[in-house]
């Protein structure tokens, strides 16, 4: 992600990408946020709730 920062966006979001490793994902993308404040968490809601 920190090729994107140079971009003149106002937010950076992150999503961890969904399969088979999603959790090892999640946690890999917790952790760059935290680490990088700059980006922000992003989740697909609409799988939660069930919409596909």
């Amino acid at each position: 992600p920190a090729q994107f920062e140079g971009l003149a966006f106002d937010n950076f979001l992150l999503q961890p990408l969904d399969g088979d490793d999603y959790q090892k994902n999640v946690r890999a993308t917790v952790d760059y946020c935290l680490a990088h404040p700059r980006w922000q968490l992003s989740l697909q809601t609409h799988k939660y709730l069930g919409i596909d």
